[in-house]
């Protein structure tokens, strides 16, 4: 008999967690109400808020290092063009190919998962510039799987995941650099 009951305190604990993440994760990052899908949509939000940190502490090092509280120093290419950097990183034994593209505007990534690209922004919020990066994208004729929105403070992050197509010519960096230019557009 004491058995059932420790059983039952445990589902009943169980279920009371559950319950409180639910209740902290946002709810797009949840697609159905069953236990696997909660703890899925938990890891997936704890994933993006650790992303956050990370470009976060990145932008804090930069500003750290950078004294002045101006823009810092525009490279020798030319005013409009951003610092990028192309890399390859291992992470779980796939590799994936990744650019990224830093300005004191905003930092952009973008790195090829799979059959998709995975594209990251952070940047202060700036009115309809999700939507000015939503028609770069469709005017590079590449299709939005998903679209992930998580801001802190006047800090915003847009995560899209993007098919890519066959006829696609362009680069990572390239489109790193790209949606890059679209946050300088006024």
């Amino acid at each position: 008999m004491s058995h059932i009951a420790v059983e039952r305190n445990r589902r009943r604990q169980m279920n009371e967690h559950l319950k409180v993440l639910r209740s902290m994760t946002p709810c797009f990052y949840i697609k159905r109400g069953d236990q696997a899908s909660i703890i899925g949509g938990v890891i997936e939000f704890i994933k993006e808020m650790q992303l956050v940190l990370e470009l976060l502490e990145s932008k804090k090092r930069r500003r750290s290092i950078s004294p002045s509280p101006g823009p810092s120093p525009k490279p020798i290419l030319g005013p409009s063009t951003p610092q990028s950097e192309q890399s390859i990183v291992v992470h779980e034994n796939i590799k994936e190919l990744g650019a990224s593209c830093n300005s004191p505007v905003a930092d952009v990534e973008a790195k090829i998962s799979g059959s998709n690209v995975v594209l990251r922004t952070v940047s202060r919020r700036i009115p309809g510039q999700v939507v000015k990066i939503i028609n770069l994208l469709e005017n590079l004729s590449l299709e939005i799987l998903h679209l992930n929105i998580s801001s802190m403070e006047d800090t915003v992050l847009y995560s899209f995941v993007i098919k890519i197509g066959l006829e696609c010519q362009l680069s990572v960096e390239e489109l790193a650099i790209e949606v890059q230019k679209s946050f300088s557009l006024t």
